[in-house]
């Protein structure tokens, strides 16, 4: 008691005034906080404060890259040899199928062993199956070997679930900051999406058309290494009980998430094929990447901004209809764009269709990361991806369909359009 009145600062009394009267006054008031303070200005800096998530934020990034090359590349370098989109849609489609059957798979063992221990071998598998196909298309193997090569591949663990478990584990007690980290881990896939499609169409059109998958494959198991070499901050292993808890696919409300998912998917498989479709069409061929890009950097950089808004109170299920219903609205202009415009307007029209997506992905992930138990968090956030690549194979499926079989390569964007308004009517279904 001594202590803390010895501490308390000494107020000079105004003349006439008791002590009694002094003592009880109240204390001068504490100037408001101004807006765009440290707290509000810089949520970002405040995640990087954190020790060690520097390091496995830069790993994942290396290891993500190869997410916006390897698609991109099969389909231009089996393109641009057998001289059939259809064939190239199919077999990306194959793959990414495969994958969304194997990758809750290894996400579960991820979660059993921990992401050193399962992450690694499982990426080395993937890689072996991305040099296979890239011999297979070198060497005019039969069309049977490239489904068979592409399928191999789905041993591929997701980098960004495992980001995002590290940064729900970091973060279990501040909800707001978690919010900003989901939108973080948004911005890089976007961000990898924006470089890998014109990194691989630059190293496909200016190299060698096996060029972008050799390389994509290299950064994705040096990537994969060093974020599995971040052990500090890796959460940990869920405890035995867990394997015998409830699958998160039969949790409330996760079924009719995941199927928004699957459409979301086919929103960015059909626009990948189209995209590159329309660029060639045009003689424009090594800019189809850049037109993804563009679009890519529309979303990263709504992805970003929407990191600064409060979360959702609650599950955020009305949060998540509103920004697909905007991303329903916006997917129309890259069709008017195509078909009444040129490449300049399809430019502006997919930035503007790709500010909608980020917000949705983030609301969306974090619904799924609220609603799924700790120790199977990777499992659920991997069922999310999982949903988003069988959606992103039909989608690139039906997208190689339309660009052959419809008059015109522009006429193709009416299915990521279609896709997104089925999106919209599955958000809009209530969890019983």
């Amino acid at each position: 008691m001594i202590l803390f009145l010895a501490a308390r600062p000494v107020v000079p009394r105004p003349p006439g005034s008791s002590p009694a009267r002094a003592q009880a006054a109240p204390p001068p008031a504490r100037p408001a906080p101004r807006r765009g303070g440290p707290r509000r200005s810089a949520p970002y800096r405040r995640l990087f404060a954190l020790p060690g998530t520097r390091a496995f934020t830069a790993a994942g990034l290396l290891a993500r890259l190869p997410m916006g090359m390897l698609g991109v590349s099969a389909v231009l370098m089996i393109a641009g040899t057998r001289g059939s989109y259809a064939l190239a849609g199919a077999v990306t489609a194959t793959g990414l199928a495969a994958t969304a059957l194997a990758g809750p798979w290894t996400a579960r063992l991820i979660d059993r062993h921990g992401q050193a221990r399962a992450a690694v071998p499982a990426t080395a598998l993937a890689v072996l199956g991305s040099l296979s196909l890239l011999l297979c298309v070198h060497l005019r193997a039969p069309d049977w070997t490239l489904f068979a090569s592409y399928a191999a591949t789905a041993t591929t663990p997701h980098t960004g679930g495992m980001s995002r478990a590290r940064w729900a584990h970091l973060l279990r007690d501040d909800p707001a900051a978690r919010h900003t980290a989901n939108s973080l881990e948004q911005a890089v896939d976007e961000l990898c999406f924006l470089l890998g499609p014109v990194l691989a169409t630059l190293l496909c059109t200016g190299l060698a058309p096996e060029a972008g998958t050799a390389v994509a494959a290299v950064l994705l198991l040096t990537g994969v290494l060093l974020f599995a070499a971040q052990r500090g901050t890796e959460p940990p292993v869920a405890p035995p009980s867990a394997a015998r808890a409830r699958s998160p696919l039969r949790l409330p409300g996760i079924p009719p998430l995941l199927l928004t998912f699957v459409c979301t998917g086919a929103v960015f498989g059909s626009m990948e094929v189209v995209t590159l479709a329309y660029a060639d069409a045009h003689g424009i061929r090594a800019a189809g990447g850049a037109l993804l890009a563009l679009q890519a950097a529309g979303s990263a950089a709504a992805g970003l901004a929407y990191g600064l808004l409060r979360p959702a109170a609650g599950p955020g299920t009305r949060r998540f209809c509103r920004c697909v219903a905007a991303m329903a609205a916006l997917m129309w202009l890259p069709l008017l764009a195509a078909t009444a415009g040129g490449p300049a307007a399809l430019a502006v029209a997919l930035t503007a269709a790709g500010m909608a997506t980020a917000p949705t992905m983030i609301t969306g992930m974090g619904t799924v990361q609220s609603r799924t138990p700790a120790g199977r968090l990777n499992e659920g956030m991997t069922l999310a991806v999982t949903a988003l690549l069988a959606g992103i194979a039909a989608g690139s499926a039906t997208g190689g369909w339309a660009v052959e079989h419809l008059t015109g390569p522009g006429h193709g964007y009416a299915v990521p359009a279609a896709a997104a308004a089925l999106a919209l009517c599955t958000s809009l279904r209530r969890p019983a």
